[in-house]
């Protein structure tokens, strides 16, 4: 059997027997890998070439496109869990690997919410190039066409993947993924599922499984390359001549030996001494320490040495080692015998001037499993007195369970020797004393790209030191590769392309999709707060009428607010300061001007959803006169949520003006704008007649198992429970998920097909009730008049569903229209 490729929309086999892979607790051969064979150009140029539909796709698209995948994934997980086992990791470590790159997807998901809609992004505010305001610059970051090519180390075949992943597709561009030989067929699962789903474009996902050597001889400068593994190979791969010919990005995540530093304070008997040898013994073990954020240098005061090894020890005295299948179990294996080998290579080498105080290279116990088959090794403890002297311990690292422990005198000498390392990904210290804390953040930050400060206070919700998270960067200086990866926003960045845009305020309002100041305003045919979301466009404007500010105006604001500065009540005060006559409030400036732009009738707005920017560039003082320009700033996608409609958000820019036509003082508010309803037919008792008349016993359904006749009665039988003549019933609705059931009332999306109504025997269909399926119809129209008049004589009661619960008389409205579109278009009537 040999681990297969999906490359160019199919999935495929390498040439020859490949490379054996061993279970790594049982040293079974299962499967091999081999890339013989494969046209390495020709898989780039497929996902450049496919690429394009990925790219046209907008920021909102791409997010609920991960979203969607990502809870497709969770569903399939245990199948993933039962074949991680094999690569030596415990469920744990199959959690963090597995759910973790489950966890980057949902993440980079919510980045939806912060770009715009549309396929590229705005960045930053507008640059005035001009003194007339006519002349402006912006930036805009569109997808790079070309791909990104991941190639990704051992010991996360699943996170590894989907954190780069879901990065690069957020931005818009395709990936090729190339995970590590001796844990690809995990990696292989995991992407034939993704695959198997539907939900990403054809393009978007290549796999490589295994190591192609020639992978970086064809890449072009729209492509994007990562890198994540030992240092040795970032480098000889960074210096590949056609990076450097083509100027392809190239980011290097490496192994790197971090520093975790114990503070003075936590000497034993405190909560954050005992938080230290937690941590550090769980850095060393989780992933049977093959991880490159483990803590490879443990640091502390040159008093506590002595105390910290004997607790570390007894700590690690606990963690059982064997098959990871089993509960009992804590630590697996390391990933084959040829890692074992290396780590080993790597202690000799650090204990030439170190000594190991804990576990030793050649003997292990095991449960419920042959610990000489499987590539098993105790947890190694060593110390090194002469940390400052010796840099063995600083350079040398040995990626499995194995961690060092050094003395410092001084928390300056402790900030030295975490940058003897040479640059990692992570450093940790664990003290309660905040003093320590900044002292040591701020001098060692330049040489770590991630640091947590760890104490009592956050210990309960902190992610710990060896946690990427997807909003934070991940990557750091020296050693451990310059790179950056993830950072929410940031990282997304790294796969789009920024450009300097130069135009009149008019064409880059177009061009952003963003209303820039001095651009010409978009007279409208009605107000805009009459509009749809859909129908509303940057730059759509109104003017208001005139308002006179009155000395009345000002003190019953400040009496209402109890808003009493002196240059609004006090006008004999006003001497020595910027104010000349009595001033209205800046406040009762914006809500003057939102009386004057107000929409008073019900329509589209659904709420006020906040002011985010406000600026007051000249008093106003009584008796001046100002009017409003309100224009549309930007707008905003959202997902529906709550007991709320669909609905996005709409950036209003607020220009206050006064009879000079100066302008006095800015804003840009927030509402909330309704969209348009264009899945669902509006049923009226017009057009539900004409439906049915198109009915007829030999009518055919799309999908389930429904006759005509059965499917008029089960509407009427709706109705009845509508109307309150059936209501004896328990919902059936589990309360856990009855909220969010309930709330899908409110959102546009269509009844999935072949769901099974509470009230009827799963697959099975019920006595009929009427002769005929024309007697079916009259009664049906009946209940359905006898449902409405009920609601006329009682507007205000709320009668129970058995799949939604409580319903008031809109939202029986809401299922109404849901319901029968649902079976009108499962009988084709609609059409």
């Amino acid at each position: 059997m040999k681990t297969q490729h999906y490359i160019q929309g199919q999935w495929t086999d390498g040439k020859g027997e490949g490379s054996p892979i061993l279970d790594s607790i049982t040293g079974e051969h299962f499967t091999s890998v081999t890339t013989e064979g494969l046209d390495v150009a020709s898989i780039l140029q497929y996902g450049r070439d496919k690429g394009n539909t990925l790219r046209k796709m907008t920021f909102q698209e791409r997010g609920n496109m991960l979203k969607a995948l990502a809870m497709y994934l969770t569903k399939k997980k245990q199948a993933f869990y039962e074949l991680s086992y094999r690569t030596g990791a415990t469920k744990i470590d199959s959690w963090i690997d597995i759910e973790g790159g489950f966890g980057n997807l949902f993440a980079n998901a919510s980045l939806r919410k912060l770009f715009p809609n549309q396929s590229y992004h705005v960045e930053g505010d507008p640059i005035d190039l001009s003194k007339g305001g006519r002349f402006m610059a912006h930036h805009i970051m569109v997808p790079r066409e070309g791909v990104a090519v991941h190639i990704n180390a051992f010991n996360f075949p699943v996170w590894g993947m989907l954190e780069k992943c879901a990065v690069n597709w957020m931005a818009g561009m395709p990936a090729v993924v190339l995970p590590a030989p001796q844990t690809s067929y995990l990696t292989e699962a995991v992407v034939r599922e993704i695959i198997a789903s539907g939900i990403l474009p054809e393009g978007s996902l290549q796999l490589i499984s295994g190591t192609a050597r020639n992978i970086l001889d064809t890449v072009q400068s729209q492509d994007v390359v990562t890198f994540t593994g030992s240092a040795v190979t970032g480098r000889k791969l960074k210096n590949h001549p056609r990076l450097m010919e083509e100027s392809v990005p190239f980011t290097m995540e490496a192994d790197s030996l971090n520093a975790s530093i114990l503070g003075e304070d936590a000497v034993p008997g405190t909560p954050e001494f005992d938080l230290f040898i937690k941590e550090v013994r769980n850095e060393m073990t989780v992933k049977c320490g093959q991880k490159c954020t483990a803590i490879r240098r443990i640091i502390v005061p040159e008093k506590l040495v002595e105390d910290v090894q004997i607790a570390l020890g007894k700590a690690l005295d606990k963690v059982t080692i064997g098959d990871p299948r089993l509960k009992e179990v804590r630590m697996g294996s390391l990933v084959n015998d040829a890692q074992r080998k290396s780590v080993i290579e790597q202690v000799n080498k650090i204990a030439k001037t170190a000594e190991i105080v804990y576990g030793n290279l050649s003997e292990v116990e095991t449960i419920g499993a042959d610990s000489k088959k499987g590539a098993f090794l105790k947890p190694i403890l060593l110390r090194e007195d002469n940390p400052l002297v010796n840099e063995a311990a600083h350079i040398t690292e040995a990626f499995g369970p194995v961690s060092t422990i050094m003395p410092y005198k001084s928390l300056e000498e402790a900030i030295t020797l975490s940058k003897m390392g040479r640059g990692s990904l992570v450093s940790s210290i664990i003290t309660n004393d905040n003093k320590i804390a900044k002292e040591y953040t701020i001098n060692a930050a330049s040489h770590h790209g991630r640091i947590l400060i760890l104490n009592r206070e956050s210990a309960k919700q902190s992610t710990g030191h060896g946690s990427p998270l997807p909003n934070l960067i991940h990557g750091g200086p020296g050693r451990a590769g310059g790179g950056e990866e993830m950072g929410g926003l940031r990282g997304v960045k790294h796969y789009l392309q920024r450009c300097a845009i130069q135009g009149s305020p008019t064409t880059l309002t177009e061009v952003t999709g963003i209303y820039q100041p001095m651009a010409d305003y978009k007279e409208t045919e009605k107000h805009p707060f009459a509009y749809h979301w859909e129908d509303i466009e940057p730059g759509m404007s109104l003017k208001t009428h005139r308002r006179t500010i009155t000395d009345t105006d000002i003190i019953n604001f400040g009496n209402i607010t109890w808003d009493h500065f002196y240059a609004h009540t006090d006008i004999t005060s006003l001497e020595g300061s910027i104010f000349e006559k009595r001033t209205a409030h800046g406040y009762f400036i914006i809500s003057a001007a939102a009386g004057l732009f107000v929409y008073p009738n019900k329509g589209p707005v659904a709420a006020n959803y906040g002011l985010e920017e406000c600026r007051f560039l000249r008093p106003i003082y009584h008796n001046d006169t100002v009017y409003v320009r309100l224009t549309c700033k930007q707008k905003i996608d959202r997902d529906s949520r709550g007991t709320e409609l669909p609905s996005g958000i709409v950036k209003w820019y607020v220009e206050v003006f006064d009879t000079e036509d100066e302008l006095v003082a800015i804003a840009t508010i927030l509402t909330m704008v309704q969209k348009k309803q264009t899945v669902f037919v509006e049923m009226t008792s017009e057009n539900i007649p004409e439906y049915l008349s198109k009915l007829t016993s030999d009518t055919k359904p799309k999908w389930g198992i429904l006759t005509p006749q059965h499917m008029i009665e089960h509407l009427e039988m709706t109705y009845k429970i509508a109307s309150g003549e059936l209501q004896d019933f328990e919902v059936a609705t589990p309360e856990k998920y009855l909220e969010k059931t309930f709330e899908s009332l409110y959102n546009y999306e269509k009844f999935p097909k072949n769901t099974n109504f509470p009230m009827l025997e799963k697959d099975t269909l019920d006595a009929l009730s009427h002769p005929d399926l024309e007697t079916a119809k009259s009664k049906l129209l009946e209940a359905r008049e006898e449902y409405i008049a009920f609601f006329k004589e009682n507007p205000d009661v709320k009668l129970k569903n058995i799949v939604f619960g409580d319903l008031n008389k809109f939202e029986w409205y809401l299922l109404e229209r849901k319901h029968l579109n649902h079976h009108f278009e499962q009988f084709n009537l609609k059409d």
